[in-house]
């Protein structure tokens, strides 16, 4: 197994995932909660707008999503998040992190919907009584115990964006089911060690993510 880490470079790929669920956790998280602050907002355009986003995303698949942010937006259209001069590996990198980020910013979304129900209607009329504006309210009362609400589906949205980045490999990213791929291709004489090898290490990835956000949303509950 040490030859399979080592030959394929397993180690390097695994850091590739990392780096991807980093950046796509971050950017789904951003544009996740914008997308939920538009589907409690008050204004009736802008709960549509939320919940055409969601509804859009959710049911279209992964793959196709990938798919379109990099051979529509950056090799059809000609849009560059990077400098042009930068390596076609680093154009790959980045359209796979906006592409995983807004597949996954509808199931944020969500999550934090769900935790703005948790949040006692009381609190947010207490808020406009006292002159609080919607944005104020939001910021100040509202969210701050949604996201508390949303540890436990926030934490599994992020376990299943560590799983979804092995979809980065169909447009090119050297991550970890690329290597696999690669293994399987020239070593398939010891094809259950290459799964051995890669399952292990997506376990080692979203255990510890498990257990943390588990612990993080018994710690802090919001006690009604």
């Amino acid at each position: 197994m040490l030859q399979i880490i080592t030959e394929y470079k397993v180690l390097d790929a695994f850091w590739m995932t990392i780096q991807l669920t980093v950046l796509s956790a971050l950017g789904s998280l951003l544009l996740g909660t914008f997308v939920a602050i538009l589907r409690v907002s008050p204004v009736r355009i802008f709960q549509w707008a939320g919940a055409a986003y969601v509804n859009l995303v959710r049911n279209t698949p992964l793959t196709l999503i990938v798919f379109f942010c990099f051979f529509c937006l950056y090799q059809l259209i000609g849009w560059h998040i990077a400098p042009t001069t930068a390596r076609s590996n680093v154009h790959t990198f980045q359209w796979a992190v906006v592409g995983l980020s807004i597949y996954h910013a509808a199931f944020v979304a969500e999550a934090i919907r769900s935790g703005v129900n948790t949040v006692p209607v009381g609190q947010a009329e207490a808020a406009r009584a006292i002159g609080l504006t919607f944005s104020q309210s939001l910021g100040d009362v509202i969210l701050p115990q949604a996201f508390r609400g949303a540890i436990a589906p926030l934490g599994n949205t992020m376990i299943a964006l560590t799983k979804n980045t092995t979809v980065a490999s169909t447009i090119g990213v050297a991550e970890a089911s690329s290597a696999m791929k690669t293994a399987v291709e020239f070593s398939s004489d010891v094809l259950y060690s290459i799964f051995f090898v890669m399952a292990t290490g997506f376990v080692i990835l979203t255990l510890p993510m498990g257990i943390a956000f588990t612990h993080f949303s018994r710690k802090l509950a919001v006690q009604r």
